[in-house]
């Protein structure tokens, strides 16, 4: 099984409007609502590939019900821990600019941590576990290496930043996916060409990670493993939308390597996601990472 676990979820409010004037009265030319958080969209889009999976963490209130009534509406399953305050909401305007307002969300006890703990530290080999999203601040922010070292059996899948992201390493995560400018970040540099990223993603493989995929963007990605190191190249294609397309990098990647346990093909199908998405006006669907393989070309660098 599939667990994911999104710490701090979100209702995704997503407005759009002609042209956004600041100080004046706009009217909305189209909205949604969709439960949001990058482990949650990790789960969206497992289901889109016809992958199950379990969406685990925290939510609270109305905004709670509707992210849980949401995905089981959907056939997500979901084991979600129930807290006091309101699950955020987060708005996405799209304008004449890409505009984001992210919520801070609810305050979360060791009652809450330990009760997700119990939920986690019984998982087997066969089962893996993503960890996605940055963290709040009422949680402790190696949260994720605390959690990977309950789940030593299990596959682990990290998708966040920083500290966050470096602490894990000791633990041999099976595969972290920072993009180019979060990996410029961890060592405070400016990653301007493939060999750079090559030689710190490097770093990040000597520290630990089992496998690494890298997003560039229109430059497309890249991915260290046991068996070398490959680049997928990026599909053309016109970008609508910029938020999921590194989680449905991690969902395709998942959605492939357990059927067929081959880390490369599971990655063409990943870089295909993550293009599928950002072509989309929402979370990649089946049959437009399908449609888009045959235009994913990887190659061995070494």
């Amino acid at each position: 099984m599939i667990y994911t676990v999104t710490l701090n979820p979100s209702i995704d409010y997503v407005i759009q409007t002609d042209n956004l004037i600041l100080g004046s009265i706009n009217r909305v030319v189209n909205e949604k609502k969709y439960a949001g958080g990058k482990g949650i969209n990790v789960s969206r889009v497992l289901n889109n590939l016809g992958s199950s999976s379990k969406a685990l963490g925290f939510i609270g209130g109305f905004t709670g019900k509707f992210i849980e009534d949401s995905l089981n509406d959907s056939g997500i399953l979901t084991d979600f821990i129930q807290v006091n305050e309101d699950t955020r909401i987060n708005i996405k305007l799209k304008s004449n600019k890409e505009t984001e307002i992210n919520a801070a969300g609810p305050h979360i006890d060791s009652c809450n941590l330990n009760e997700l703990f119990k939920k986690i530290e019984n998982l087997g080999h066969e089962d893996f576990i993503v960890l996605a999203g940055n963290v709040q601040k009422s949680i402790p922010s190696n949260i994720y290496s605390i959690i990977q070292e309950k789940c030593k059996n299990s596959k682990v899948i990290v998708d966040t930043t920083g500290d966050a992201l470096t602490s894990t390493l000791k633990y041999k995560p099976f595969l972290i996916k920072p993009n180019i400018h979060e990996l410029g970040d961890i060592f405070d540099v400016e990653i301007k060409d493939m060999k750079n990223c090559i030689y710190y993603a490097n770093k990040l493989k000597d520290m630990g990670a089992q496998n690494i995929i890298i997003s560039m963007g229109k430059h497309g990605a890249l991915l260290l493993c046991d068996e070398g190191i490959y680049t997928a190249s990026a599909p053309k294609g016109e970008v609508k939308n910029s938020v999921g397309a590194g989680d449905s990098v991690v969902a395709g990647f998942l959605a492939q390597y357990t059927r067929n346990f081959n880390i490369v093909e599971s990655f063409r199908y990943g870089a295909a996601s993550g293009s599928a998405t950002a072509f989309s006006k929402d979370l990649c669907k089946k049959e437009d990472v399908e449609n888009l393989l045959s235009d994913v070309h990887i190659a061995k660098l070494f």
